[in-house]
């Protein structure tokens, strides 16, 4: 029994599992490298004795913050959710905090100026960054943390990189209508200069391709990835004299508000006009009909990324590229030409 006079400590632990200080401790900081039967062992202890991990002492022992920081260009798009929660999940067991920053959230004032503060090693001790468009030389200034960048990329920006497979999704698109016997797609893309829309766009003119068709069958209509810019596209696309029988749009919510804006104006999806959507947010599977989409692992995105970035933070080298595959996700919003 512990002293009720004093908090338990990591040695009433020790000998009450009856193993070593440092076997608690690495059954608390990796558990994955302590035998099961020794770590349901200490586990009980710690249940028992009520200990706890004095977070404060231990990052002032390894000269760290506690957190790890998270730049996303527009907090409200649901897109977000899961790779914070997938970073979150990662970042908890080892006892650090997310602190998420959203990059657009101060439209007027320059990204250097609003951010520059956040990104010092007495603020966080890593950064995720989830925003291709922010300028490398942020990130360039003395006494940075490590960075990983995820979801987007900025070519310029020297760290690490963990992606979706993202011209593998514009391949599988191009499959999947052409398969459907679509001859003439149009795709709603993001802006011209986002690395998404570029490398989706890239895929899916190879999956085109591959059904003999060109770059003039699938002309382009450019979007922001925001619901109210897939809206507004649907009476762009009635007007057309030459109207697609289907459309890719390069991201969910410009797909669900072409749908909402087709049907508006008397169009039957997917009889007349298909649409299909990339990303898989969890409305895609609720909105009606029901989306078509390219699913790429969001939680798996954001907990690979917090991977990296702890590799990063030891001191490791980390390099390179970390691709993650994409799925098609087949459902009432595509149908036949």
């Amino acid at each position: 029994m512990t002293n009720p006079i004093r908090p338990p400590r990591i040695h009433d632990v020790a000998q009450l599992a009856g193993v070593s200080v440092a076997t608690v401790s690495r059954v608390i900081s990796n558990p994955g490298i302590v035998a099961q039967a020794t770590r349901e062992a200490v586990e009980t202890a710690i249940a028992a004795t009520g200990y706890t991990v004095n977070l404060t002492a231990r990052n002032l022992r390894q000269q760290q913050v506690g957190g790890v920081l998270a730049l996303v260009p527009k907090l409200a798009n649901p897109f977000f959710s899961e790779i914070l929660s997938g970073i979150s999940d990662v970042l908890r067991r080892e006892g650090l905090s997310l602190l998420v920053v959203d990059t657009t959230a101060v439209p007027h004032q320059p990204a250097r100026t609003a951010l520059a503060s956040y990104l010092s090693r007495s603020r966080s001790d890593g950064v995720i960054v989830l925003d291709g468009s922010l300028d490398p030389a942020l990130f360039a200034a003395p006494g940075c943390p490590p960075v990983v960048q995820a979801c987007e990329w900025n070519e310029a920006l020297q760290a690490p990189r963990v992606l979706a497979d993202n011209a593998a999704g514009g391949r599988l698109a191009a499959r999947h209508l052409t398969g459907l016997g679509h001859r003439r797609i149009l795709h709603l893309t993001g802006p011209e200069a986002n690395t998404l829309t570029i490398d989706r766009r890239r895929g899916f003119l190879d999956g085109l391709a591959e059904a003999g068709l060109d770059a003039a069958d699938s002309p382009e209509m450019t979007g922001d990835f925001s619901i109210a810019s897939g809206h507004a596209a649907a009476a762009r696309i009635l007007a057309l004299k030459d109207r697609p029988t289907a459309v890719f749009c390069d991201n969910d919510e410009m797909a669900i508000g072409l749908i909402t804006g087709l049907i508006r104006a008397g169009l039957d999806v997917p009889g007349e006009i298909s649409v299909m959507g990339f990303d898989n947010i969890e409305m895609s599977a609720y909105c009606l009909p029901a989306l078509t989409t390219i699913r790429q692992h969001r939680a798996r995105l954001g907990r690979r990324a917090a991977e990296v970035l702890l590799s990063r933070m030891r001191g490791e080298t980390v390099d390179g590229t970390t691709m993650l595959d994409v799925e098609l996700l087949a459902r009432a919003s595509t149908g036949p030409a």
